[in-house]
């Protein structure tokens, strides 16, 4: 078996692997439905667990997909010859890849630099995410094998393979200077969308990155979030507690910034027994009180100044409250009547009778044309019920 059939057939091996690993990665973060994949065995041999961990993204993009890349690339190299001979009416559309004139080298110094970033991830997967992934671990042995294979080690080995691959890249920059500088500009691209719009290609990743914010950066004041013209009505369910709503005001905040064409409109649903006659057990202690202050504040026209800071804070008395009110510059004395008068307890306890009428029976819940989405959702989630219900 030929040098480079050995490496056709690793090469091959390793895009088999990224494929189950994409596989794995999708069912794992974006199919609630989906059974355990076949290599998660355990607490440790947990292929899904790894999956879904901020480790398993590099510059928002899977590192799965990273492994298509590099393995892709690798038979590229392998066909380089062949590849830049096509010709299309006597044109050779792939001229710029006569510059690769030592492909094993190049071949050779990318399998051993692929093997020493895998032995960084190994090391990240045992001794701090305590999870390993079986088939990751295959790709990193295929590395060292492709790396070994395509080393020339009677004729200068690893320092030849290098050397080649820097000085080849130098002369092969100054051949080809247009078709580098379009690869540039489109892999800076791509990596500016996947970085800045997908920073968490993950789901949970996602939630718990807006989840983890300590502030919410799009806060706004006043009563209105959106445009009160807006075609989009987007009817919020949720209370002060409730740690998904915290995330969930963070991306609605966002989402309004995004499209013009949007309006919040903000519902108490507290899930505590001090207001809330429908619930059998305690759930968010504190979260009638809180409803009190945001409805003092919108008598004052800054509710949603109100409800940043009780997500952000969650103040535990009276005094703490009034202390969020002197902050947003409220009349002190007003909002003490309005948190402890009637029409205040009336408009909470109607606003919960109308979410128990509609079904609802947690937090959050949102209602966008009669349609009802709860619980947990990634901000592209979001985007894309948003859009869904535009059509």
């Amino acid at each position: 078996m030929s040098k480079k059939q050995i490496l056709n057939a690793l090469t091959i091996l390793g895009i088999l692997c990224c494929i189950e690993l994409a596989i794995v990665y999708y069912q794992s973060n974006y199919n609630p439905y989906a059974e355990p994949s076949f290599c998660s065995m355990n607490s440790f041999v947990d292929c899904d667990g790894v999956a879904q961990t901020s480790k398993a993204v590099f510059l928002g993009v899977p590192l799965t997909y990273w492994g298509f890349f590099l393995y892709f690339f690798i038979l590229m190299l392998l066909n380089v010859e062949k590849l830049s001979k096509i010709k299309i009416k006597n044109y050779e559309i792939f001229w710029f890849l006569k510059v690769f004139k030592n492909p094993c080298s190049y071949i050779s110094a990318l399998g051993i630099i692929s093997f020493f970033i895998s032995i960084i991830l190994a090391i990240i997967s045992i001794f701090q995410l305590h999870k390993i992934c079986v088939l990751c671990f295959v790709t990193y042995f295929i590395n060292l094998g492709i790396g070994i294979t395509a080393t020339d080690f009677k004729n200068g080995g690893l320092i030849k393979s290098f050397k080649d691959s820097f000085f080849d890249f130098i002369s092969g920059v100054k051949e080809a200077k247009i078709p580098f500088i379009i690869a540039i500009i489109l892999g800076g691209l791509f990596l500016s969308y996947t970085t800045l719009e997908m920073p968490f290609a993950s789901r949970k990743q996602s939630i718990k990155h807006y989840m983890l914010m300590k502030k919410n950066p799009y806060k706004i004041n006043g009563n209105i979030l959106g445009n009160p013209d807006g075609k989009i009505k987007i009817n919020l369910y949720s209370d002060f507690v409730c740690p998904i709503c915290y995330s969930y005001n963070i991306m609605l905040h966002k989402l309004v910034r995004e499209n013009k064409n949007i309006l919040i409109i903000h519902h108490n649903f507290p899930l505590d027994t001090e207001c809330n006659k429908y619930l059998e057990h305690q759930m968010h202690n504190g979260a009638c009180r809180m409803a009190r202050y945001s409805i003092a504040a919108e008598n004052q026209g800054n509710y949603w100044g109100m409800a940043n800071l009780l997500y952000e804070r969650h103040p535990e008395n009276d005094e703490e409250g009034i202390k969020l009110a002197k902050e947003l510059n409220l009349d002190i004395d007003k909002f003490k009547q309005d948190i402890k008068s009637q029409k205040t307890h009336d408009r909470i306890r109607k606003e919960i009778d109308e979410a128990i009428a509609l079904g609802l029976d947690g937090t959050p819940n949102i209602i966008i044309n009669n349609n009802r989405y709860f619980g947990a959702k990634a901000y592209f989630e979001l985007k894309d019920i948003v859009k869904r219900n535009t059509k």
